[in-house]
């Protein structure tokens, strides 16, 4: 691995402050940093994986070859040096390498927002309320620009607030479910040059009666702008139905949700062996949205959910037992700074490999980390 990769992984990550000061041992922070996101990568689950994996001879010698770290420390000091990292800090600076996948900036993507509570938390006596992250998720590249650690779900509201000021998504459309559909979300999203489409339900009631008396209105509904999917899979069919007008000047509260331009719905029906369900699901835009393009955007909400699923499938991160509430936050960061790049590798290489055979492969053989970490934008 040439020099210009291990400099520019410091570019990016060397700045991480400490909540107290450290005198160097033989392992510094930064070093520390290193093994763990390279750990990561290879599909390790934990810390004492990934302490058992660069104490191998070969992983050390590969480590200390092209990333200058002589010694790896023993279990109990990589540790206690994860500790002393602060979560924000490291947040700002995954933040800063997460929006160089973005050389065009955010115009035209769609930008989702969620939660995830980490639930071993819940059970363990440290904690006095599960650890409950928020993420920013581009949905087209399948990558996480930025994320904020909350007590408890309520506070997810104010959450992505701050993230939105905090990140720059002009151009951008973004997508939030109803926990979301706030007033002051709506105009933080405007002021930020982005669109919103957010879904409506029981806690914006009169909105949500006000969209639903109009669309289930059938003449109404024909002049609406409409188009539909089917879906067949595993005996399952599903058919989405999108309505959408522009035709907003009635709704008696539109001038309290800022740069409200269009209401929408989508019917789902899912037929299966045991009967069929219909779904309708309501929303508002400050787009201009055509019924196709509600029907893509409104889909690509549930991108960070499967970002979500793969920390779990991957990482076991829900049975995590790490009781530090700093290392928590570490892990869940590295975890996602490896799910943005191998989605960026296979991307960018049109690999067909599913995301557990490249970490496997690097688990096998550290030298397979090297095109990885070019495509994750760490040549400098």
């Amino acid at each position: 691995m040439r020099m210009d990769i291990r400099k520019g992984m410091q570019d990016y990550f060397s700045e991480v402050e400490t909540i107290k000061e450290h005198n160097g041992y033989f392992c510094s922070v930064w070093e520390a940093l290193t093994i763990v996101i390279l750990g990561s990568f290879c599909g390790l689950k934990n810390v004492n994986q990934i302490h058992q994996w660069a104490s191998d001879a070969r992983v050390s010698e590969f480590l200390g070859k092209h990333f200058e770290i002589k010694s790896v420390p023993c279990y109990y000091w990589l540790t206690c040096l994860l500790k002393i990292i602060k979560p924000k800090s490291l947040n700002e600076c995954f933040m800063r390498w997460a929006q160089s996948f973005l050389p065009d900036g955010m115009k035209g993507l769609t930008l989702s927002f969620d939660g995830k509570t980490i639930r071993s938390t819940g059970k363990m006596s440290k904690y006095d309320k599960p650890l409950h992250i928020v993420s920013a998720h581009v949905a087209e590249l399948g990558i996480t620009i930025g994320q904020q650690t909350v007590d408890e779900k309520s506070n997810e509201i104010p959450a992505v607030r701050e993230l939105i000021e905090l990140l720059n998504i002009e151009g951008c459309i973004v997508v939030a479910d109803a926990l979301h559909c706030q007033k002051d979300t709506a105009k933080a999203v405007v002021d930020a040059g982005a669109d919103y489409l957010l879904s409506v339900k029981d806690n914006q009631p009169t909105l949500k009666q006000n969209i639903e008396d109009y669309i289930q209105d059938e003449s109404l509904q024909k002049k609406m702008n409409t188009a539909s999917t089917l879906e067949q899979n595993s005996g399952r069919v599903e058919q989405r139905v999108a309505f959408v007008t522009n035709d907003t000047d009635w709704l008696w509260s539109k001038s309290e949700w800022a740069g409200l331009t269009c209401i929408g719905a989508i019917n789902t029906q899912f037929t299966t062996s045991s009967g069929t369900s219909n779904q309708w699901h309501y929303y508002i835009s400050s787009r201009a949205l055509t019924a196709r393009e509600l029907l893509k955007h409104a889909r690509l909400e549930w991108s960070v959910e499967a970002m979500h699923w793969l920390l779990d499938v991957h990482f076991v991160e829900d049975f995590c037992r790490v009781e530090d509430e700093n290392v928590q936050q570490v892990l869940n960061m590295i975890r996602k700074v490896v799910l943005n790049s191998v989605n960026n590798y296979k991307e960018n290489t049109k690999s067909k490999s599913p995301l557990s055979k490249i970490m496997f492969g690097c688990l096998l053989d550290c030298n397979l980390l090297i095109p990885i970490l070019e495509w994750a934008g760490f040549e400098n």
